[in-house]
């Protein structure tokens, strides 16, 4: 067992670690061992503030229920209780090994242990640390210490074990990877690899969250590259692999086939991209492969349709993985429209106005914008757009209508297809500018009604 003193943190202490460490001390009056355990361990190492703080005991659940009066036993049966003070949980678990893992996701049984044997059943050795709150030690049976200073992501003893009991620690490895910066180690690279199958196994929620996380990092395009080489998408996001090496023109796409671009694509993305669009961007080309022809006569690649097909496609593999519907709509959205953005010049204001007024139009723009940067560098229609917009600032894009539908009702036009007809034909005449006036609007309408 190696320790090493925390450095002194001069810093207000957080009231969540102010909380868990009164909880750990009196666990620790009460005659119990109590430490900070993994996460909050590792992150405190890195420099980081932890999100939350978990504490290892070797108090049983009945004895920490006891001590903790109205703490909840969500994981008794593991021997995990949640204990709460001022809207802060800290999650408390007794150290235990864990029987066998037949499902690939959780332990059969477990049996109350040593810190040990509690840090050996863990993922990481990065994640198998202990820290004794009252003298700041860190506790290390893991090696972990010498790894976060390595920055080595490697698995607490057999890999190829640690991986067939919790096969969601596959996707956990790559976010840790992916969030630290830090190398896979080789063997359990491995193990990842020969084990990546054992996917089938976690339900989609599950992949999904961890995804979601990998996907939305500021490392995203290593996220992804990690998630392919080590043949982990293959098992829950499988249309993106035909898009290595499906090759695009030259003359529009320089960089290389669609899976280069997407990749550049994700790398560009500012820091805080929001998660549907990463997805769209990631998705965004995802009906090229299907799409592929070659036009003999023009010479070159083509891949008619592909926007419409992958809007198709994107929303069958977000439902597969069960997003919300609000991210999927969102996302199916943007890629439907993705190929709109190069006629935006030759748009009536009316048109350009309604596709400008849409929720998703500043992520539209963002895609747009690291679409062409990453592949022939135009810029003449992202100029353009932000031109408009602060052209179109001063009031809404889409006004308050000047005629509505009691408006048509009291001049005599009958419900059907016509009465929405001239209600948008009359916005038009709106964002165009020639109509301003509610009088003016309604005269105009009496004329159309008349003609017709």
């Amino acid at each position: 067992m190696h320790r090493l003193p925390l450095s002194p943190n001069t810093a207000e202490v957080p009231q969540d670690r102010q909380i868990a460490t009164s909880f750990a001390y009196k666990l620790k009056a009460a005659g119990h061992v109590a430490y900070f355990a993994g996460g909050c361990v590792r992150d405190r190492l890195l420099g980081k503030e932890p999100k939350d703080y978990d504490i290892a005991t070797s108090a049983t659940p009945a004895q920490v229920t006891r001590l903790f009066p109205g703490s909840n036993e969500v994981g008794a049966h593991f021997g995990v209780v949640i204990a709460k003070d001022h809207g802060v949980m800290v999650e408390i678990a007794t150290f235990r090994t864990d029987g066998s893992y037949k499902d690939g996701r959780r332990p059969e049984a477990v049996t109350f242990s040593t810190p040990e044997e509690d840090a050996q059943r863990r993922d990481f050795t990065i994640n198998g640390l202990f820290e004794d709150p009252e003298t700041g030690e860190v506790i290390d049976f893991t090696g972990g210490q010498a790894d976060l200073e390595a920055g080595v992501l490697r698995a607490i003893g057999n890999p190829a074990d640690r991986f067939a009991e919790d096969s969601l620690r596959l996707m956990r490895a790559v976010r840790f990877a992916t969030t630290l910066g830090f190398e896979i180690e080789a063997g359990t690279w491995a193990a990842m690899q020969d084990h990546a199958a054992g996917l089938q196994r976690i339900s989609p929620e599950r992949i999904r969250d961890e995804f979601s996380r990998i996907i939305v990092l500021p490392a995203r395009r290593r996220g992804l590259e990690l998630l392919v080489d080590s043949g982990l998408i293959q098992y829950f996001l499988p249309e993106v692999l035909p898009l290595i090496g499906c090759d695009q023109p030259p003359e529009w796409h320089p960089e290389g086939d669609v899976y280069i671009h997407t990749r550049i694509m994700l790398e560009m993305l500012g820091d805080d991209a929001s998660l549907e669009l990463c997805l769209a961007v990631l998705l965004h080309d995802i009906a090229k492969p299907p799409t592929r022809t070659y036009d003999e006569e023009a010479g070159r690649i083509r891949f008619n349709g592909h926007d419409a097909l992958g809007a198709t496609m994107a929303e069958e593999i977000l439902r597969r993985l069960k997003y919300p519907n609000h991210v999927i709509e969102d996302v199916a959205f943007m890629v439907s429209r993705h190929m709109q953005f190069m006629n935006v010049q030759q748009m009536r204001t009316s048109k350009l106005k309604r596709f400008m007024a849409t929720p998703t139009f500043p992520q539209e723009l963002e895609l747009h914008r690291v679409d062409c940067a990453s592949s022939n560098g135009f810029t003449d229609n992202l100029e353009y757009l932000i031109e408009k917009r602060e052209e179109f600032a001063a009031e809404p894009l889409i006004p308050k209508p000047l005629v509505t539908g009691h408006d048509l009702i009291a001049l005599g036009v009958p419900s059907g297809p016509r009465f929405s007809e001239i209600l948008e034909a009359v916005q038009t005449e709106q964002l165009e500018g020639r109509l301003t006036e509610r009088e003016q609007a309604l005269e105009w309408v009496k004329g159309l009604v008349g003609a017709s």
